[in-house]
C-alpha cells in the first residue's frame, strides 16, 4: 500500500501530517511518499523522511497513492490530484457541507478527525485535544509577549511589581493548559466554564472558579454538556455569567477565552462594554476568533487596540508552535490508521467500528454526514 503525505497549501497551515517519527513505522511495511518540502515549516527536512524510510515526490505522487493523510481539507486544485477511491485522512472539517459534498463527487473516502468521538478508546486519536493543549499554552505565551508588564511578582530594590492576573473563559484543553501555563508563570488566575464538574480540575491547578449558579433543573441538565464539549446555555444563565464575567474582567490584566461549540457561531463572552470597563493596557487572546470570536471585537489575524485593550486575534495558534504540533497530530494520525490496517497490513474499513462511523463523511460518492 502506498501512503501519501502531501505539503498543505492553506495560507497560514505550517502542520505536516506525518513526521520522521511516524514514517519510519509507515515503512516499515509500506511505500511511503512524502511532497517535497512538506516538513520545511515544521522543521523536517526532506533528508530526514528519507532516513525514515520514505521516498520523496511531488504534489501529484503524494496525492496518488492509496491513502492520503493532510493535515487541512483539499482545496479543488488538490482535489483534482486524488484519484477516486481514494482514503483521505485528516481535519476535514466536518460541519463544512460543501467541502464533503466536493470531496464525495471526487469520490474520496474522507475521515475527518475532528469527529473522533471523546471516549476512551479513541484518546489517542483526537485531534483537537493535542491540538488545543498547544493553543493553551500559546495563548498564554502571546499575551505574556503583548502585556506591557510583569506576568509573575517581582520583588526588586526599585520596589515590589505585582503579579498579573488572569481570567480564562471556557475551560476545555485549551483553557486548562492556560491555567497551567499562567501558573507557571506566577500569575494569579481566575476561571470560568458553563459546566461544573470542570470545577474540581481548575482549583487543583490553582485556579479559582468562577460559579455562576444553576437555577433550573434545564441549567443543570445543559451544563453537563455533550460528548465531552459544552452546549449552549439558556438565555437567563448567560446573562448572569454576563454580569459576573464583566466584574472580574474589569480586575483582569489578561483574558484567554476559548469557549467554542462545535459546528456553531462562538458565544459572545466579552462583550464591548466589558472592554471599555477593563484597564488600560490589559489583553484579551481570543482562541475562537475563526467562528466569530468569544469577543466582537476581534480581528482575524490581527492583534488589534480598542478602548486601550490590546485584542488578539490569532485563528490557529497550534499553527504557531508547527514542530509539537506536527508531532502530537502525526502520532494521532499513525493510531487512527490503525483501525484501517489490519494485521495482514491491507486496507479494510469496518463501518461498524464506532469510531470509523463517527468519521467516515463520504465514501463512494454518498456524503455519509447530514
Amino acid at each position: 500500500m502506498r501512503i501519501g503525505i502531501p505539503a498543505e497549501i492553506r495560507p497560514g497551515e505550517t502542520r505536516v501530517a506525518a513526521t520522521p517519527e511516524t514514517v519510519k513505522k509507515f515503512a516499515a511495511k509500506h511505500q511511503v511518499i512524502v511532497q517535497s518540502g512538506a516538513g520545511l515549516n515544521a522543521s523536517v527536512i526532506d533528508d530526514d523522511y528519507v532516513a525514515a524510510g520514505a521516498a520523496i515526490g511531488s504534489a501529484d505522487e503524494a496525492f496518488g497513492c492509496d491513502v492520503v493523510l493532510k493535515v487541512r481539507a483539499p482545496d479543488a486544485q488538490e482535489r483534482r490530484m486524488i484519484k477516486p477511491g481514494t482514503v483521505l485522512i485528516g481535519m476535514l472539517d466536518p460541519f463544512d457541507a460543501g467541502n464533503i459534498a466536493a470531496m464525495a463527487d471526487a469520490r474520496l473516502q474522507a475521515f475527518a478527525l475532528e469527529a473522533v468521538p471523546r471516549i476512551t478508546r479513541a484518546q489517542s486519536m483526537d485531534v483537537l485535544s493535542s491540538q488545543a493543549n498547544i493553543a493553551g499554552y500559546k495563548a498564554v505565551m502571546l499575551a505574556a509577549n503583548t502585556y506591557q508588564r510583569f506576568v509573575p511578582m517581582l520583588m526588586t530594590a526599585a520596589g515590589t511589581v505585582k503579579a498579573a492576573r488572569v481570567l480564562i473563559m471556557g475551560v476545555g484543553v485549551a483553557g486548562l493548559q492556560a491555567i497551567a501555563t499562567a501558573k507557571r508563570m506566577g500569575a494569579v488566575i481566575e476561571a470560568s466554564d458553563v459546566r461544573p464538574p470542570v470545577k474540581e480540575q481548575v482549583e487543583s491547578l490553582g485556579a479559582k472558579f468562577i460559579d455562576v449558579p444553576y437555577l433550573t433543573d434545564e441549567e443543570r441538565e445543559i451544563a453537563q454538556g455533550s460528548g465531552g464539549y459544552a452546549r449552549a446555555m439558556p438565555a437567563d444563565w448567560m446573562k448572569r455569567q454576563a454580569a459576573l464575567v464583566h466584574e472580574r474582567a474589569r480586575l483582569a490584566d489578561i483574558v484567554i477565552t476559548t469557549a467554542l461549540i462545535p459546528g456553531r457561531k462562538a458565544p459572545v463572552l466579552i462583550s464591548e462594554d466589558t472592554v471599555k470597563a477593563m484597564k488600560p493596557g490589559s489583553v484579551i487572546v481570543d482562541l475562537a476568533v475563526a467562528q466569530g470570536g468569544n469577543c466582537p471585537l476581534s480581528e482575524m489575524n490581527r492583534t488589534v487596540l480598542k478602548h486601550g485593550v490590546h485584542i488578539v486575534g490569532e485563528p490557529d495558534l497550534a499553527t504557531l508552535v508547527a514542530a509539537d504540533a506536527s508531532a502530537l497530530y502525526a502520532r494521532n494520525v499513525l493510531d487512527f490508521l490503525k483501525l484501517i490496517i489490519d494485521k495482514d497490513d491491507r486496507l479494510v474499513i469496518d463501518r461498524e467500528d464506532e469510531i470509523l462511523k463517527a468519521t467516515l463523511v463520504c465514501s463512494d460518492g454518498e456524503v455519509l454526514r447530514k
